[in-house]
């Protein structure tokens, strides 16, 4: 095993890695949103409009933490001079808000370099249109030249989406901290009373919720994708306020109770799993984005009522150990993005839809947050098993690919590096194989993109948090 091996420095790979997926976007795609590492060329998503350097924005803070000095110089100038906001554009809230305004927080916080703190402000102002609802509740998408916002014309009769309406909290609480300005930190307020005011089916909160009459749409529940980072928010909002934040540790662990109740399943092979919800029925499939949740579960389990911390921890184990089975389960030691728990299969992709990997951090994510609460050696033995796998597939003379099969023996590339991976996957790497002492939890919340904000200490007269 490489840990027995002294010449291997597995936080040394991470950072090589970065290097490789850094230097192959700055010639080939430089100021572009992400790059195509095959065709060597920029890629565009429409969830940025039209702004600019995502990647750039995304692994800000990543260059800072692994002491990449001249890159993040280099990224600094950019954001300088280039990062425009001022475009006719129709955005993701959501997608704009974790990463660019939570890397821009991030690099202000840990550079203190104040070009950052104006840009995260300024962005900030933009996306406050989109709160322009009868509830408050905020549209999905905005047109940040116009301030007209809507909704995906796929949710549930014109709904917002949980994971979006309720990942903006520690961002605008952090916008408000920096400018002085109240208003953030009032529309994501509001957007907690809004939920408090609602019946929740089985204590569980659906995914779909209609901004104009304030009322649930279909009675979805995932702890995967729209609705998994809404529920990470509750309880970081709870850390990062110094846990004065009783509301939102309440929120928490009442949700986790429900989802403990109604969601978590065995299979008959022994593996933990959380299902998805439908008007009461169970779909017993996973995606990779649940995987969070194991990380979740352990970082919530200090403050747990009841004795139960051991438990949240033992139900964190759980899930890391489920969703490294759904990686081992595969040819190329990747998992999928979503597995499923039926008819005899467990752990394993049954719909070619879903047997794709796009660099995802979510299993990498608990490794590092169950190695840091448990140390057990297993999750580095677990990360390093990931790393060797994304080398191996994900690697390409131009940087880094997704696989479009990872049951496959062949790799074939989807020919796109997202900003995701040098925010969230290869800085949970970096951190998994660093000590403690980076960036410690007492400090410092992760937002959903891997973006440090620091814990918020309460200035009171025992506090000498300004004589640091």
């Amino acid at each position: 095993s490489f840990l027995l091996n002294q010449h291997y420095n597995p936080a040394f790979v991470s950072l090589q890695m970065m290097k490789h997926a850094w230097d192959n976007y700055k010639r080939y795609a430089w100021g572009l949103n992400e790059l195509k590492p095959i065709s060597k060329q920029g890629h565009s998503s429409n969830l940025f409009g039209n702004i600019q350097g995502a990647t750039i924005v995304d692994a800000l803070d990543t260059l800072y933490i692994m002491e990449m000095k001249e890159e993040f110089k280099e990224a600094k100038e950019w954001v300088e001079k280039n990062l425009d906001f001022n475009v006719n554009a129709e955005i993701s809230v959501f997608e704009v808000n974790i990463r660019f305004v939570g890397g821009l927080l991030s690099a202000y916080y840990l550079s203190g370099e104040e070009v950052f703190r104006k840009k995260a402000v300024e962005l900030g102002e933009k996306l406050l249109p989109a709160f322009n609802t009868p509830t408050g509740i905020p549209w999905a998408l905005l047109n940040i030249k116009s301030g007209i916002g809507r909704n995906w014309p796929w949710a549930s009769g014109g709904s917002s989406i949980l994971a979006e309406f309720g990942t903006l909290h520690l961002e605008f609480i952090h916008l408000s901290h920096l400018s002085g300005n109240p208003v953030f930190a009032e529309k994501v307020m509001n957007i907690r009373k809004v939920l408090n005011r609602l019946d929740k089916p089985e204590g569980l909160y659906p995914n779909y919720l209609n901004p104009s009459s304030g009322q649930w749409g279909q009675h979805h529940v995932s702890i995967g994708g729209l609705g998994d980072s809404f529920y990470e928010y509750l309880l970081k909002a709870w850390l990062m306020s110094d846990k004065t934040d009783e509301e939102g540790k309440k929120m928490y662990y009442d949700a986790v109770q429900a989802i403990e109740t109604h969601l978590i399943r065995k299979s008959s092979g022994g593996l933990t799993y959380i299902a998805e919800w439908k008007g009461g029925l169970l779909e017993h499939k996973m995606g990779h984005l649940t995987c969070f949740a194991g990380g979740m579960f352990a970082l919530g389990a200090d403050g747990a009522p009841n004795d139960k911390t051991g438990h949240h921890i033992e139900l964190g184990a759980e899930i890391a150990r489920t969703c490294h089975e759904s990686y081992d389960r595969t040819s190329m030691k990747l998992g999928p993005e979503a597995f499923r728990f039926d008819g005899g299969v467990e752990a394993i992709a049954t719909r070619q839809n879903e047997k794709y990997y796009i660099l995802r951090p979510e299993v990498i994510e608990t490794y590092m947050y169950m190695w840091r609460l448990t140390h057990d050696p297993k999750y580095r033995q677990w990360g390093w098993e990931a790393v060797e796998a994304l080398e191996k597939h994900c690697r390409v003379d131009g940087g880094y690919s997704g696989i479009r099969d990872v049951y496959n023996n062949h790799e074939s590339h989807d020919d796109v590096q997202q900003s995701f991976f040098l925010s969230e996957t290869l800085k949970y790497l970096y951190l998994l194989f660093s000590e403690d002492d980076l960036l410690p939890f007492e400090h410092w919340v992760f937002n959903t993109e891997a973006h440090p904000l620091p814990v918020l200490h309460k200035d009171n007269g025992n506090k000498e948090e300004n004589q640091k």
